[in-house]
C-alpha cells in the first residue's frame, strides 16, 4: 500500500546545524543560523494575514518567507512594486506589510527590516513543520485584460515542485550543491530554483543577484564544488559575450526564454558543464527540462501529465494545482515527451502563413553580430496588412547585412518592416521584453524619426 502523504512538511531539510545552507558575501550562514533568524523575524511581525517580501538580498528572502510561514501568513510576490501596483494591494489587503534589507527598493508601504540577527544559541534546533495546505506565496500574473491575476502555492505544492526539479535534474549525484542565481526570488523561476530547491533538498544557496559579467563570474569562482548558475538566455549571452574567463560549473539552468542552440553550445564549453532549461509557468510551476543538446524534445517532470483538447493544451498531476490551461503551442509526442512552439498569444499569421515571435526572436539572435533581438507585432489594423517589426542591439552592423540575414532564416513574409537597430532592449529583471515596453520603445523611435 502506498505510504499516506504527510499532513505537515518541514521548512528546510538540512537534518544537522552546522550544515551549510547559505553563502553571503565570504561567510557560510549553516541551518541552525538560518532558524535563528527565521524565528527572530517570526517574533516580531505583525498579526496580519500577509506580507510583501521585496528583499534584494536572497538570504533574507528566505527568512523572509521562512518566518511568513512560522507566522502562518501568505507571502505576496508582485510581478513589480510601482507605486500604482503597491496602492492596489494595500487596498486589498489591509495592514499588509513589506519585509525589505539593504538591497531591496524603496517601498511605499509599512516596512520591517530584515535584519538576519538571530542567536543560534539561544534558538533550539527545532525545525518547524509547515502544514502542505497552508498558502505560503501569492505569484502576481498579467491577466487577458491587463490586471494581474493573483496565483495562490501552497507550501507542499512548493515543495513537491522543489523535489521533483532536483529529480528532473538529476541533482542527486551533486551533494551539498551551491547555487547561485541571476533572477530575483520573487519570480516564480527564481522563487523555485533558487530558494525552494536548496530548502527542499540540503543545498546551499547565494545571497546575492550578481548582474554584469564580471560579478557573475566571481560569485561563481567564490562557491565551493558542486556548483550551479541558474540565469537566463539574456544573462549567458552577456556571458559568453564578455571576454571573462568562465569559471567552471557542475550545472547551468536557463529559463524564461528558449536557448539559441549555439549559444547553449558555447555556453557548455566555456563553462565545462551541461546547460539545461526548465519550462513552466507561475500558474502551473515547472512542468519540464531538457539538454537542448541532447533533444530538442522537453521531458516532463514526475508525475506531471498533459492532455489536450479543443482549447489546446491542459497540464496536471504532481504539483500542479488542479488542471491548468497553458498558454502555450504543444506538440504532444508521447506520454512524456513534447515538443512547445511558443505561445498563443505569439502566433503571427500572415497571408495564410503561420510562424510564432519566440521562432522569430531565436533566428534574429543567431546572427552573428546581434546581441540581443526581439521581434513586435503591432496591433490589428483593419485598413492595411499589420507586419512584424524588430529591435537588434548589433553594434557594427547594418539593418541590411542584419536584415539579409533574417532573409535566409525565415519566409519573407515575416521580415520585419522595420528592423530598428537599438542601444538596448526594456528587459525587466528576469530578462524578459514586457510587449507594453516594446510598444513604448515603437512609439518613442517613431516621435523621434519623425520628419519636422
Amino acid at each position: 500500500m502506498p505510504h499516506p502523504v504527510p499532513t505537515h512538511v518541514p521548512l528546510f531539510v538540512h537534518t544537522q546545524p552546522d550544515t551549510p545552507i547559505a553563502f553571503s558575501r565570504g561567510v557560510t550562514i549553516d541551518a541552525h543560523r538560518y532558524l535563528a533568524d527565521v524565528r527572530a523575524l517570526a517574533d516580531r511581525l505583525p498579526d496580519t494575514p500577509d506580507v510583501l517580501n521585496a528583499c534584494g538580498d536572497r538570504y533574507s528572502f528566505a527568512v523572509g518567507l521562512g518566518a511568513a510561514l512560522v507566522r502562518g501568513q501568505r507571502t505576496l510576490l508582485p510581478a513589480n512594486h510601482a507605486p500604482a501596483t503597491l496602492d492596489r494591494l494595500a487596498r486589498e489587503h489591509p495592514g499588509l506589510h513589506a519585509l525589505t534589507d539593504r538591497l531591496g527598493p524603496e517601498m511605499a508601504l509599512p516596512c520591517i527590516g530584515v535584519a538576519c540577527d538571530g542567536d543560534p544559541k539561544a534558538t533550539p534546533f527545532d525545525v518547524p513543520a509547515i502544514p502542505r495546505e497552508r498558502v505560503a506565496a501569492v505569484l502576481f500574473t498579467s491577466g487577458s485584460t491587463g490586471e494581474p491575476v493573483p496565483t495562490a502555492k501552497s507550501w507542499g505544492a512548493l515543495v513537491t515542485s522543489g523535489c521533483s526539479e532536483a529529480a528532473a535534474l538529476d541533482l542527486g549525484a551533486l551533494p551539498r550543491l551551491a547555487i547561485l542565481g541571476t533572477v530575483p526570488p520573487q519570480h516564480s523561476y527564481g522563487l523555485e530554483s533558487t530558494v525552494l530547491l536548496p530548502l527542499q533538498n540540503g543545498f546551499a544557496l547565494d545571497a546575492g543577484r550578481p548582474f554584469f559579467p564580471a560579478d557573475v563570474c566571481a560569485a561563481l569562482a567564490a562557491l565551493p564544488r558542486p556548483r550551479m548558475l541558474v540565469t537566463t538566455p539574456v544573462h549567458l549571452r552577456a556571458l559568453c559575450a564578455s571576454d571573462e574567463v568562465l569559471p567552471g560549473a557542475d550545472l547551468v539552468l536557463s529559463a524564461t526564454a528558449p536557448l539559441a542552440p549555439q549559444l547553449a553550445a558555447e555556453a557548455e564549453q566555456r563553462f565545462h558543464a551541461p546547460v539545461k532549461e526548465i519550462y513552466g509557468c507561475s500558474e502551473a510551476g515547472q512542468l519540464a527540462t531538457r539538454r537542448l543538446l541532447g533533444s530538442a524534445q522537453w521531458r516532463l517532470m514526475r508525475d506531471v501529465s498533459l492532455r489536450q483538447d479543443e482549447l489546446g493544451t491542459w497540464a496536471s498531476g504532481g504539483h500542479v494545482p488542479g488542471n491548468i490551461l497553458l498558454a502555450d503551442v504543444i506538440e504532444l509526442v508521447d506520454r512524456q515527451h513534447f515538443i512547445l512552439h511558443g505561445r498563443t498569444a505569439d502566433l503571427v499569421n500572415i497571408a495564410g502563413k503561420r510562424t510564432s515571435l519566440a521562432h522569430l526572436d531565436l533566428q534574429l539572435n543567431t546572427i552573428d553580430g546581434v546581441q540581443d533581438g526581439a521581434f513586435l507585432m503591432p496591433d490589428e489594423d483593419s485598413e492595411r496588412v499589420v507586419r512584424p517589426m524588430a529591435f537588434a542591439v548589433a553594434p557594427g552592423r547594418t539593418a541590411r547585412e542584419i536584415l539579409a540575414a533574417l532573409q535566409q532564416r525565415i519566409d519573407p513574409a515575416f521580415l520585419p518592416r522595420p528592423l530598428h537597430l537599438v542601444d538596448a532592449l526594456p528587459r525587466n529583471a528576469t530578462g524578459k521584453v514586457p510587449r507594453e515596453a516594446l510598444m513604448a520603445l515603437a512609439a518613442r523611435l517613431r516621435t523621434h524619426r519623425a520628419p519636422p
